[in-house]
């Protein structure tokens, strides 16, 4: 090969690694952004990292447009590895053409896609664009309709991660929606589907950009985003973690992570744990954490819809997905967007052969005529749904109550679960004690000489038979009731029983889950 073509190659992708120049690259440093080549190589093993398409340019010749061109065209492709396993990752480059997104930008990201659904590996895009390229028109659209597609064919079939790690908006939002898990950065990350000028225009309603669609909006009021970060090297860090506990594709298995962690070391301290007064608030995270591998609990949606944790453990160094009602936060009762948050994880584990554990603390749905108005009836169906579809292994553990239609929802032995246990502290009933003897004995304590001593007497009658969960061992719904001491060791021994487990699904397309 001749010294004119090396140099040629050379003096192309030395272009390609200066992004959009030493300025701008420096304007992406002082906002607190790395560059797209920057964020690569810190989320990649060392030296993993294979580029893609890094000579591919733009074909617009509108707008002035055919003089400015640089190589890659404003999105950094390729392949790596993470923990030394295969990943697919792209990352828009915001020091050229601000991102934006073109007819050959767009190839270059489908075409990493399709290769990543072929050799079956995660796909992780990272996002800091000004949105489509307007010099391109219709094209730039008919690529994001381009990405749409393969998210959506993509979907349960390989992990796919969004980190939206700087301006994100209108329908280029629609891409991370699709995507299984979403990042965002504080501070330089927004997401929204039109901004405050148009809503300043049409609504007349004052909004910045943070609140509309900053990321702790997007973690705790919308539910759109799944994970928070301080930094882009923190936002990096995490997704390597995150995919510690998933597979590559639908048809292989978690890693598994050796650990000096006893399989059968009891837990004194989970004896004393739960309270027994069924009114009293305790932390779920604590028993999740006291029975996970070395204490570790990786949560997803932390701060959204937080009277349910969802979230990765270890047991055994097998990877397990958790959902688990919050006594702490709204009493642990299901509403609209808890069940959403709970359906749309155990989704997520069942497509990808997470086991599951349900740790259930449910006095019921939240009452309201927000709820009712708001559709709980639908949306608490969808994690109905989920449980009843899933056919990875499924664990429940009652803790304490489980109360009417929510006992049934959560994991219940009715819906296919698999193994159901249950702390002496179990209640399993209708309602509640109060709730139950106003309705059965109304008229009895009305009449009675002293109504309240009454009323505490039946109160104390139903407890007796139903604030314990013997009467549901007795029928079989409950399958063993435990010492909470013993809660590490029989998790571990079910999910290790139930590694074999094959289940079985009506021939269909797909069912119709209440959306």
């Amino acid at each position: 090969m001749g010294k004119d073509t090396v140099a040629r190659l050379e003096a192309r992708l030395a272009a390609n690694r200066r992004g959009g120049g030493e300025d701008r690259i420096e304007r992406q440093h002082a906002q607190g952004k790395l560059t797209a080549r920057e964020r690569v190589e810190l989320f990649l093993d060392e030296g993993s990292f294979e580029e893609m398409d890094a000579l591919v340019e733009h074909r617009c010749t509108d707008f002035g447009m055919e003089k400015n061109r640089v190589p890659g065209d404003g999105v950094v492709c390729g392949h790596g590895r993470v923990d030394g396993r295969p990943v697919f990752v792209f990352a828009q480059d915001f020091t050229v053409f601000g991102g934006s997104l073109s007819e050959t930008n767009a190839a270059k990201i489908c075409k990493i896609m399709d290769l990543a659904m072929k050799v079956g590996a995660p796909v992780v895009g990272l996002n800091d664009s000004g949105g489509a390229r307007i010099q391109e028109g219709v094209a730039s659209l008919a690529g994001y309709a381009d990405i749409f597609l393969r998210n959506t064919l993509a979907s349960g079939v390989v992990p796919q991660v969004s980190a939206i790690m700087g301006p994100c908006a209108g329908g280029a939002v629609y891409s991370p929606a699709i995507t299984d898990f979403v990042f965002m950065v504080e501070g330089t990350s927004y997401m929204f589907v039109t901004g405050p000028d148009v809503i300043r225009t049409v609504t007349h309603e004052e909004v910045t950009k943070e609140k509309l669609g900053g990321a702790m909006t997007h973690n705790s009021v919308s539910g759109v985003a799944h994970f928070l970060a301080a930094s882009d090297a923190e936002c990096l860090a995490r997704i390597r973690r995150l995919l510690s506990y998933i597979p590559s594709n639908n048809a292989g298995k978690p890693p598994v992570v050796p650990t000096e962690d006893p399989l059968d070391r009891e837990i004194p301290g989970l004896d004393e744990m739960v309270p027994d007064d069924p009114n009293k608030p305790y932390d779920i995270r604590k028993v999740i954490r006291a029975a996970a591998d070395d204490g570790e609990l990786l949560e997803v949606h932390e701060h959204f819809a937080r009277n349910i944790v969802v979230g990765f453990v270890r047991l055994g160094g097998h990877s397990v997905g958790v959902v688990a009602n919050q006594p702490s936060h709204l009493a642990g009762t299901l509403d609209i967007n808890s069940s959403t948050k709970g359906a749309r994880f155990v989704r997520f584990c069942d497509a990808f052969n997470i086991p599951l554990w349900i740790v259930e603390d449910v006095p019921g749905f939240l009452p309201g005529t927000a709820q009712e108005w708001g559709g709980i009836i639908r949306n608490g169906a969808k994690l109905l749904y989920a449980l009843a579809e899933a056919t990875v292994p499924k664990v429940t553990v009652i803790t304490r109550k489980a109360y009417g239609g929510a006992y049934c929802v959560m994991g219940s032995k009715h819906i296919r679960t698999d193994i159901n246990l249950a702390f002496p502290t179990a209640e399993i009933a209708v309602m509640g004690p109060q709730g139950a003897v106003n309705v059965l004995y109304r008229r009895e304590i009305a009449a009675a000489e002293d109504p309240e001593a009454e009323r505490a007497r039946l109160v104390a009658l139903y407890q007796e038979k139903f604030a314990n969960p013997f009467v549901a061992a007795e029928r079989g719904y409950i399958d063993e009731v435990i010492q909470p001491r013993l809660l590490r060791r029989k998790l571990i021994s079910s999910f290790a029983m139930l590694e074999t487990k094959r289940d079985t699904m009506p021939p269909k397309k797909h069912g119709n889950i209440p959306l």
